[in-house]
């Protein structure tokens, strides 16, 4: 096979190489966190690189092994890189199947309870920043540490190869080396029982990776040109670019990073605003959303005096620091449903926010005992359609005139029996009774409060 000119890269190969079929006998799978960037891109590149030399060697060793390319979407990611990950990981899967090698693509989630708008419009999380940066955890670690448990409980024990760099930064350096062991290439996962890790490619400098990305033909058949154009786009005053290029087309590119499009942790999405201006435009009503959601994040007006377990968050200066009130998610909603439909017209396939998220917002306000806006109404508002199918509803015109009539002199309890109704009616949606009992109790009793 063709070899690289880099004695640097064709010695990551050779370790890979060994690594896999020689150095470890035993079968424990390989998991590789692919997010489409250009450090899981080299990675995963190197990995199949050394897969298809094994199968060429002259006694060729079985790939037993299998290596699973696990992407975490957070439904929150940066549109551009999502729709680009997409391709890539179906090209991986049939290419994977053509070539007859053990590589498996697996995508993963957020729980729905999880996910970045149930917590932040359904139960009023603020924001993340830096000092409550709830939403790695949530959307990020836990999704892929499911899959991980599940390997390990199916194979006892796994490796998962990163591709970071001690040359990203002197922090991320001064961590790697924290949990390596001596003379060895796999270090214990420094929160995961039975689980390894390895960073094949952790001595590559940015220059060698944008080689590679550049030069290295995609051993499963992508354009490299593509993921090259996008960190070019998105690179705005950064100031660390390939000087290793191939054609006049490589002249210039950053090390943007990408991520969630709603990323509040950093001051200012310097790549979201770089692909704006650089052709992008139907972004700017995103740009413009997120850097609201900065600005207004501390707002006390916004918040109310409580955290979600009841406690209080009121500041030394008599300022609320509890959650998002419930008027204030209901807007943040119908901002963000507005800006959908409008990016839809050209781009329909871009979906900011999923009817399953809806449904689980509408269920948090119930319970919460907010009723003054619905989340069917709000849509149906702005797309003059219902989100949810006709036959998912408890009740139709005809039952809430007669309910209306019946309820003629006591208007308060046609109010009542409509919110528990609709308390009934979430819970069905979403499949489970669980809280039912407790939700209605809850409402009967604001109810009598109020009275």
């Amino acid at each position: 096979m063709k070899k690289i000119k880099s004695k640097k890269v064709e010695g990551i190969i050779d370790e890979i190489i060994d690594q896999y079929a020689y150095a470890d006998t035993t079968q424990r799978p390989w998991i590789i966190g692919f997010s489409g960037g250009k450090d899981s891109t080299v990675l995963l590149t190197l990995v199949w690189i050394a897969l298809q030399r094994i199968r060429s060697l002259p006694n060729p060793f079985q790939l037993r092994r299998p290596i699973y390319v696990v992407c975490n979407d957070t439904l929150v990611e940066n549109p551009i890189i999502s729709a680009y990950v997409e391709k890539v990981l179906a090209k991986i899967e049939i290419e994977a199947r053509n070539q007859d090698l053990p590589i498996f693509v697996k995508k993963t989630t957020p729980k729905l309870d999880e996910s970045y708008w149930v917590n932040v419009l359904g139960k009023g999380y603020p924001v993340p920043n830096n000092t409550f940066r709830w939403c790695t955890d949530k959307l990020k670690i836990r999704p892929t540490s499911s899959f991980l448990h599940e390997q390990i409980d199916e194979k006892g024990e796994a490796i998962v190869l990163l591709g970071t760099r001690y040359d990203e930064s002197s922090t991320r350096e001064r961590s790697m080396k924290k949990h390596e062991r001596k003379g060895q290439r796999l270090s214990k996962h420094n929160t995961d029982a039975n689980t390894f890790v390895y960073a094949p490619i952790k001595e590559l400098v940015l220059e060698e990776v944008w080689y590679i990305i550049n030069v290295v033909d995609s051993p499963w058949g992508f354009d490299n040109n593509i993921l090259f154009q996008i960190y070019s786009d998105a690179s705005a005053d950064d100031y660390e670019c390939p000087t290793v290029v191939t054609n006049k087309e490589h002249k210039s590119c950053g090390q943007s990073r990408f991520g969630c499009w709603t990323c509040t942790v950093v001051k200012e999405d310097k790549s979201m605003s770089a692909l704006v201006d650089k052709g992008q435009g139907w972004m700017a009503p995103l740009v413009k959303y997120r850097n609201m959601l900065v600005e207004q994040r501390n707002d006390p007006k916004f918040r109310k005096a409580t955290r979600r377990n009841g406690a209080s968050a009121i500041d030394e200066e008599g300022n609320n620091r509890g959650t998002y009130a419930e008027f204030y998610r209901a807007q943040l909603l119908e901002k963000l449903l507005l800006i959908q439909k409008e990016v839809q017209q050209d781009h329909p396939e871009v979906v900011l926010i999923t009817n399953q998220e809806l449904i689980a917002i509408q269920v948090i306000w119930n319970r919460d005992g907010y009723f003054d806006r619905h989340v069917g109404q709000i849509y149906r508002e702005i797309y003059n359609k219902d989100f949810m199918s006709n036959s998912m509803k408890s009740l139709g015109q005809t039952e809430r005139r007669i309910m209306q009539e019946v309820c003629e002199d006591k208007p308060e309890y046609y109010h009542l029996i409509d919110n528990l109704l609709e308390i009934q009616e979430s819970k069905t949606l979403l499949i489970s009774k669980y809280g039912l009992h407790n939700d209605v109790e809850k409402q009967i009793e604001r109810f009598v409060t109020e009275k």
